[in-house]
């Protein structure tokens, strides 16, 4: 069984379209969207929809915005209800559900002990459109210094696409993850090394998003870097 989590603020124009290529591919998925109250009407438009959808859920949370604990909230929330595999992706429709069968069958045909198979945009095949040469160079060396720091293999540890064994997020203990924003990425990928389970890279092309405004900017980079390098002297 598989849940996928799409975390969205402000994504009313993209997320039809892709909750219905994301049951293009999986069918017998189940979405659920974490909605941080979206002024556009997004989480209205899902509760909505639920009601002749039964392959939908949402959560519309109030008085709090982020990313990582948007996210965070679902993993926990697949774990609590059974599902073997979560998936998360972008909401803004960078990220080709199309590719979620392959994932999945990555990770299902795995050992054990992967943990997590990475819609990746940094190893052979993987490719980026519509970034401007700043924003790849920052992702870039972000990238770079996060394998320096942290030990990680994987070449893409800033993208969310991704899917986990549930099992393997039980055992990492999501209530230790702290990262607050985009960093709660690579300390789930440090934290998942940390209790011995491996990760898998499928190569990507990863699309700028045509509609809406996205929430990354220079902060956000920042706060990042600055994270990774406490992850790597805590006690």
């Amino acid at each position: 069984m598989l849940l996928v989590v799409v975390a969205t603020y402000n994504e009313r124009e993209n997320l039809p379209g892709l909750l219905e290529r994301i049951w293009v591919g999986l069918p017998q998925a189940w979405v659920l969207v974490i909605d941080d109250d979206s002024p556009d009407g997004t989480g209205r438009w899902c509760e909505q929809r639920t009601s002749e959808e039964s392959r939908l859920s949402v959560r519309i949370r109030r008085g709090e915005r982020g990313l990582g604990s948007a996210t965070l909230l679902g993993l926990k929330e697949a774990i609590a209800t059974g599902f073997e595999f979560v998936a998360t992706l972008d909401a803004d429709g960078s990220h080709d559900p199309s590719v979620l069968p392959l994932m999945l069958q990555r990770l299902a045909a795995g050992r054990p002990e992967l943990g997590v198979v990475i819609g990746s945009r940094y190893v052979v095949g993987g490719a980026i459109e519509g970034w401007p040469w700043y924003r790849l160079w920052i992702s870039r060396m972000l990238n770079l210094w996060v394998r320096m720091v942290l030990g990680l293999k994987t070449r893409d540890n800033s993208g969310a696409f991704r899917i986990y064994r549930s099992a393997a997020l039980e055992r990492v203990q999501l209530e230790r993850v702290r990262s607050s924003g985009y960093a709660y990425l690579e300390e789930l990928l440090y934290r998942l090394r940390q209790a011995g389970f491996s990760a898998e890279e499928v190569p990507i092309t990863f699309r700028d998003r045509i509609e809406g405004v996205s929430k990354a900017n220079w902060r956000e980079a920042a706060g990042v870097f600055l994270r990774v390098l406490k992850l790597r002297f805590e006690r």
